[in-house]
């Protein structure tokens, strides 16, 4: 049974004397767990296909409160683009702003793709307002990471694809070309990226000249709130990550842990593009709410 819909507030928050645009989707009167919506590069507030306004109504309608907006340089918010990993301070003027909207919220759970689920992994552990994380397909590549799932998942998958053997049948296959590419991929992914190097966790962050997975594995090993980790299972950003958990102690010890809980979508993209696909990641977002 769902709650009344409130009507939609349009914000305009501020961040470091930039202006960002937002919209306040209320939920329930008096409700102390609220949901923020952290885009993913390059998107903005509405979300591909506008899984961030479906998935915002939908929850609103459950009770729950959202925001969405965009941080500096994205969509219609001023300011210059800094990158995933420099927008602590937009999330942090986000969450001000949203519970001073609505002053009964406790809890702050962060809602990020790709980027967006790097970026609340950089976050939450500093802000005590911030009691639990959805992560989509996290992004954390490397030129290694990428070249080894490059050759993992797109070209076995080639190899069974009738459509190559036909262009080789007709002649139009550019066999030197080809090899070229998969020589320069084999090399690239044997390098080697640190990956189980241990953490003090009173230390001050990681550089970033670390690598990316080394510094979201840091983050998640600080954040001590429960996870919703998704995870399409047609997406090369989703099958490098899983790859880097497979080949990182650390990071199987991470995914391990009793507050992690893991849906996958096999046949889903990236940024599920299908109606079904965006109303499972709703669901399970809402049901995931709701358990804890």
């Amino acid at each position: 049974m769902s709650v009344m819909q409130h009507p939609e507030t349009a914000l305009v928050l501020t961040c470091e004397g930039a202006e960002l645009p937002g919209i306040l989707h209320p939920g329930a009167p008096g409700t102390n767990r609220g949901m923020l919506v952290v885009v993913g590069g390059p998107q903005y507030r509405v979300g591909s296909h506008r899984q961030f306004v479906l998935l915002a109504r939908d929850l609103a309608a459950a009770g729950i409160p959202v925001l969405r907006f965009d941080y500096r340089g994205m969509g219609d918010a001023d300011g210059e683009f800094v990158g995933f990993e420099q927008i602590n301070a937009d999330i942090a003027a986000a969450i001000d702003a949203f519970c001073a909207q609505l002053p009964a919220l406790r809890e702050i759970v962060l809602w990020g793709l790709c980027d967006a689920a790097s970026a609340a992994l950089f976050y939450a552990w500093r802000d005590p307002r911030i009691a639990g994380l959805v992560l989509l397909n996290p992004w954390l590549r490397t030129e290694a990471g990428q070249a080894r799932a490059y050759l993992r998942h797109y070209y076995l998958a080639r190899l069974v694809n009738p459509e190559l053997w036909r262009k080789i049948g007709r002649g139009e296959f550019q066999f030197a070309t080809a090899l070229r590419s998969l020589l320069a991929l084999f090399k690239q992914s044997r390098r080697v990226d640190p990956g189980d190097a241990a953490v003090d966790e009173s230390a001050t962050p990681v550089s970033q000249a670390v690598p990316l997975p080394e510094r979201m594995a840091e983050g998640w090993q600080r954040f001590a709130g429960p996870i919703l980790l998704i995870l399409s299972g047609d997406d090369l950003t989703a099958a490098e990550f899983c790859d880097t958990v497979k080949a990182s102690r650390r990071w199987m010890r991470l995914m391990a842990r009793s507050q992690v809980t893991i849906r996958e979508l096999p046949e889903a993209n990236h940024t599920f593009s299908r109606r079904e696909w965006r109303d499972q990641v709703a669901a399970w977002t809402r049901e995931w709410l709701r358990a804890w």
